[in-house]
């Protein structure tokens, strides 16, 4: 009987939680977008400095792919902007790693900027 109580007590527990502790899915096309800028950045900084751009536009070119797979059709505008939005951060970071006086903070700008790439990448592998 103990074991009958013990199981109903952890569905109360559960009724009662808040919804919020439960989280959602991500919405892909937000994280797509977020991607697709994130890559423009990188491959125009590429473009700029050096790098491997043709690979970059490659996987930007796939990442919008994917977005436009999964964009609804009302939300272009508020895709655009989460596009532009990340581009915007990609080129603070790589900026602030590439001309930065501070060697230490070049350094965590640069390793951000890595890991938010290597996050996109890993979508597209994934």
């Amino acid at each position: 009987m103990s074991g009958l109580k013990t199981f109903l007590w952890a569905c109360l527990a559960m009724i009662a939680l808040p919804a919020a502790t439960f989280a959602a899915p991500p919405d892909l096309s937000q994280k797509f977008a977020t991607c697709a800028g994130r890559l423009s950045a990188q491959m125009e900084f590429q473009w700029l400095l050096g790098g491997d751009a043709d690979a970059t536009q490659a996987e930007r070119d796939a990442m919008l792919s994917l977005l436009s797979a999964v964009m609804a059709e009302d939300g272009a505008t508020e895709t655009l902007a989460r596009r532009i939005e990340a581009k915007h951060a990609q080129t603070a970071l790589l900026t602030r790693g590439h001309f930065n006086d501070d060697e230490d903070d070049a350094a965590w700008a640069r390793l951000r900027a890595e890991v938010e790439i290597g996050g996109c990448r890993a979508l597209l592998l994934g």
